[in-house]
C-alpha cells in the first residue's frame, strides 16, 4: 500500500510536552483507528474518511493531511505550524 506521503510532515502534541509526527496518510489513519482520545466527532469522521479516499487514489494527500490537522485540533491537539 503506497502511504501517501504528505507535503509536511504534521506535528501535534498528544500530551503535555508530549509530541507525534505524522507524515503520511497510512500514519494518520493509523493513528486515527488506534490513539485518537475522542470516540466521536465530526472532523475525526472527515479525517478517517479523508485517509480511506486518499489511499484509494480518490483525493490528493494534502486533503487527507488538512482533514487531520482539523480533527486535530476538534479533539484538542495543540498543531505545530
Amino acid at each position: 500500500m503506497d502511504p501517501k506521503v504528505f507535503s509536511s510532515p504534521v506535528k501535534f502534541e498528544t500530551g503535555i510536552g508530549q509530541f507525534r509526527i505524522v507524515a503520511t496518510v497510512q500514519e494518520a489513519a493509523r493513528f486515527l483507528d488506534h490513539n485518537w482520545p475522542i470516540a466521536e466527532g465530526e472532523a475525526y469522521d472527515g479525517a478517517r474518511q479523508a485517509c480511506l479516499d486518499a489511499l484509494e487514489g480518490e483525493v490528493p494527500a494534502e486533503i487527507a493531511r488538512e482533514a487531520f490537522m482539523e480533527a486535530c485540533d476538534e479533539a484538542g491537539m495543540y498543531v505545530m505550524q
